[in-house]
């Protein structure tokens, strides 16, 4: 009989998968030009903290958070890098900036990628949810707000051959 001990926790199967992904992914190294993230906590890189009203930001603006790498909070859940931040570093690109901060402050030069993840963000439009009577406290920013701020960048990804646009890069990374 097996133990219980020997099965993959959910993270442990995430963690294998990505250690699989990067070893077999060792000559790309370089080729990529743009990462984009997509999802809640595990991908944030501080949209939350710059959606939430001033008065009342959330834990992720104060310590511990960021201490280990950053040495000040930036929104990440987490005391120092997210995975995204490692993948970034591994292909030799930027840290992906918040997409909030970026289309706040109108620095609109989205080709090296950006992060559209939002702690609590669901799968799910809001809709559903409320619907049902499931309130969401955290964000109402899930999946389909998220792919419309990409939507909304793409413009500055392409240009227009005819009336056909095409990608400028295909050296893309999405997460």
């Amino acid at each position: 009989m097996a133990s219980s001990s020997s099965r993959l926790s959910p993270v442990n199967s995430y963690a294998y998968a990505f250690l699989i992904l990067i070893t077999s992914t060792k000559n790309a190294t370089g080729c990529y030009t743009s990462l984009f993230g997509f999802g809640d906590s595990l991908t944030d890189t501080g949209n939350l903290v710059k959606i939430d009203p001033p008065d009342h930001p959330p834990h992720e603006a104060f310590p511990p958070y960021g201490e280990t790498f950053f040495h000040v909070p930036t929104g990440r859940s987490s005391d120092g890098r997210l995975i995204i931040d490692f993948i970034a570093e591994y292909y030799g690109l930027p840290l992906v900036p918040p997409y909030v901060e970026w289309k706040n402050e109108k620095r609109a030069n989205f080709r090296q990628g950006v992060n559209f993840a939002v702690i609590g963000a669901p799968a799910l439009d809001i809709a559903f949810y409320e619907e049902r009577g499931i309130h969401n406290p955290v964000t109402n920013e899930s999946l389909k707000v998220q792919l419309v701020w990409f939507k909304e960048i793409l413009p500055s990804l392409c240009h227009s051959s005819s009336s056909k646009s095409k990608l400028r890069t295909h050296n893309i990374w999405i997460i």
